[in-house]
């Protein structure tokens, strides 16, 4: 069944490589998946998202505010507004369309939801974050038909104070995401930000011996300034923020795949994308990463302590790597994620009133 379908991403962060983190991610694989099982797919992202998907700018190119908007002393900053004005924009244009048979919301932003009412096509919006005050706000108003998704059984948990989701974990191409040969060394990939904690895993391995390389963007320059720089050495190397194929070599060459989120992981993306390259993955136990980490896929650590991630990191580099490999293979794959997504936008459109796993009221 050839489907029509609209996808509504972030307005900050362009759908291209090297990706800003595993929504951007998300979105750009699931889009390229569809696009090839021969769906029709219109990707509203930022401006600069790759031009393969042929994404329309969801960010307007000029926000003018007047001289009394702007002087206000209880004004948004500019940034929000932006992003508010783009999706106030998209979604009245949609509540004008009947081109798509579904729309697939993967934004953080709360209008797509609340305003999901006056669009008479179906909307599925997939939650890749523990609530917010803003989105969890506009579950009140979605439509009666919405359909909610979330990317781990953590994810719904944390929602089901507002919201019933159904369960469609995450993916990776494990065509992309190939096996490598392994080798001595930890890696650390993902956002440089404080809940990432990429500064405890520097700490853990060098607690178990060993070096690590670290790469992702630096999206808060102080924390990284403040925590990793000071550790870097010759046993921990900031690599860059690298593409895919850059990353696949590295993850594939590396014993352990390190992660030491401070946060409760809605899924943990870069924990299947290590385990789709046989890299074994030692982690603290945070949200979705309970879902992923097994005992043949890797360990982990027995509470939030730098001592109990190196002991999760030496359990974890005994590991076999072909049954991690399969691991992601059976479980993890783009193609088990896109087969469930494709199901459900079969259902949403031919029975779009009576699929809804709408709001908890």
């Amino acid at each position: 069944m050839r489907l029509r379908i609209c996808i509504i991403a972030s307005s900050q962060f362009p759908i291209r490589e090297p990706f800003a983190g595993g929504l951007e991610a998300f979105t750009h694989t699931v889009a390229k998946k569809l696009i090839s099982r021969g769906h029709s797919v219109t990707l509203f992202a930022a401006g600069g998202s790759d031009p393969e998907l042929g994404a329309q700018m969801l960010l307007p190119e000029r926000l003018e505010l007047t001289a009394a908007a702007r002087s206000d002393v209880g004004a948004m900053p500019v940034a929000w507004m932006q992003q508010h004005h783009a999706y106030l924009g998209l979604m009245l244009r949609l509540a004008e369309s009947r081109d798509f048979d579904v729309i697939h919301n993967n934004s953080l932003h709360h209008l797509p939801v609340a305003l999901s009412a006056l669009v008479p096509t179906p909307v599925l919006t997939t939650l890749h974050t523990p609530p917010t005050p803003w989105l969890e706000s506009a579950m009140s108003y979605a439509a009666p038909s919405s359909v909610f998704t979330a990317v781990s059984s953590a994810t719904a948990k944390a929602w089901a104070g507002s919201v019933t989701a159904s369960v469609i974990p995450n993916g990776v191409d494990t065509d992309v995401w190939h096996p490598g040969p392994g080798g001595n060394d930890c890696v650390w990939t993902g956002r440089m930000v404080p809940e990432k904690a990429p500064h405890l895993a520097i700490d853990a391995a060098r607690a178990a011996g060993r070096s690590i390389a670290l790469a992702g963007p630096i999206l808060d320059r102080s924390y990284f300034e403040e925590q990793v720089q000071p550790r870097l050495g010759d046993d921990a190397v900031y690599v860059g923020h690298l593409r895919h194929t850059e990353l696949v070599e590295l993850v594939g060459s590396s014993a352990v795949a390190v992660v030491s989120s401070q946060w409760d992981e809605p899924y943990g993306l870069v924990a299947a994308e290590a385990m789709s390259c046989g890299t074994p993955v030692a982690a603290f136990p945070r949200g979705g990463l309970v879902e992923i980490v097994t005992e043949s896929s890797g360990a982990l650590a027995a509470d939030g302590s730098v001592a109990a991630l190196a002991e999760a990191i030496a359990r974890a580099a005994r590991c076999e790597r072909t049954p991690v490999r399969q691991r992601a293979e059976g479980d993890l794959s783009l193609e088990r994620m896109v087969d469930d997504y494709e199901r459900l936008y079969a259902q949403m459109a031919m029975e779009p009133a009576t699929q809804s796993t709408g709001p908890a009221r």
